[in-house]
């Protein structure tokens, strides 16, 4: 098993957590994992993080601040569950769109009940698609979100150029992630929390640890804060930057289409 991270230079499309598989054989298996937890998203990820993802999403989208204006277009990528979609409506004082897109149909179902439930379906559409081929033209949203997501992407290159494709010239990238833990102490905690804790969490909220075990090792394979600008850079994006949150549990990048 390899279990260090992935680089600029790639290898997360061949990786399965720790595990080595093909090229083109990624993409299913991780689906399977996400058919398994949709119904359990939302509570998966208050495991994962403790509870800090909420107040990660309110600041992401605080960051993207979106305009009070009914022509704002955003695309919220691995976002089916709509936690990050109803925040962007709701601070647009509903009036914004937002597009969901995910490859899972499971996660869709739930974000489309979800948006119902919240009075919020008139400002959203939710579309089963690949994050590498974006069925959208050329310069059609404002800004482009991913949450929690991007790592799952065998190829996160060609998503990036695809997120760069679809964005309007001024147009925003956000990219919220499980990133490389930069505080001494927390990170020793946090392996521990991550490895011993959160399977076995998963298996008593599931009855199965496996789903919990390779999104563990998926945040440890993932590239690190700089190494993830720099992919970012490569996708022709200007004004690229992080910013830490909770000593590197998760990071918030950022960069522009100008």
């Amino acid at each position: 098993m390899n279990e260090s991270r992935t680089s600029a230079n790639g290898g997360m499309e061949t990786s399965y957590g720790f595990r080595e598989v093909a090229d083109g054989e990624k993409q299913g298996l991780v689906n399977d994992v996400f058919h398994k937890v949709a119904k359990r998203y939302d509570i998966m990820n208050d495991v994962m993080s403790a509870g800090l993802h909420r107040a990660w999403k309110e600041a992401m989208v605080a960051a993207l601040n979106p305009r009070r204006d009914p022509t704002y277009r955003s695309l919220d990528v691995a976002g089916g569950t709509g936690d990050i979609a109803f925040r962007i409506v709701e601070a647009s004082g509903k009036q914004a769109h937002v597009t969901v897109l995910d490859i899972n149909g499971s996660m869709l179902g739930v974000g489309a009940e979800r948006a119902e439930k919240k009075g919020l379906s008139a400002n959203l559409d939710f579309v089963e698609a690949n994050a590498e081929s974006l069925p959208f033209e050329i310069n059609s949203f404002d800004a482009y979100t991913i949450a929690f997501g991007i790592r799952n992407v065998p190829h996160i290159d060609v998503a990036l150029k695809e997120a760069y494709r679809v964005l309007k010239r001024g147009g925003r990238l956000l990219v919220l992630e499980f990133s490389e833990v930069e505080m001494p102490l927390l990170d020793t905690f946090y392996d521990q929390w991550s490895f011993k804790a959160i399977p076995q969490f998963g298996k008593m909220i599931t009855g199965d640890a496996e789903p919990y075990r390779y999104l563990v090792e998926s945040i440890r394979k993932f590239p690190n804060q700089r190494d993830f600008a720099t992919m970012i850079s490569q996708a022709g994006f200007s004004r690229v930057n992080f910013t830490n949150y909770t000593g590197g549990i998760a990071a918030l990048h950022s960069g522009w289409k100008l």
